[in-house]
């Protein structure tokens, strides 16, 4: 039970939540008077760092054959 806790699928589901909380997060920033751009940056910027996460665990999750 304890490896279900540490396995590559559960630190994707993670990994997918965290980045649809920072989408939330710069949303409801980037509506905010006046708007501190440099917390939106630094939102921004690690969403992107999340996205590049999960992206390189997609590919190791599921490699893609050569044809």
């Amino acid at each position: 039970m304890e490896s279900n806790l540490h396995s590559p699928e559960r630190r994707l589901i993670e990994l997918r939540m965290e980045h649809a909380d920072l989408d939330a997060l710069i949303d409801r920033a980037g509506q905010q008077n006046p708007i501190d751009e440099l917390a939106l940056r630094r939102l921004k910027k690690r969403r992107l760092a999340l996205r590049d996460q999960i992206v390189q665990l997609e590919l190791a999750l599921d490699p893609k054959e050569p044809a």
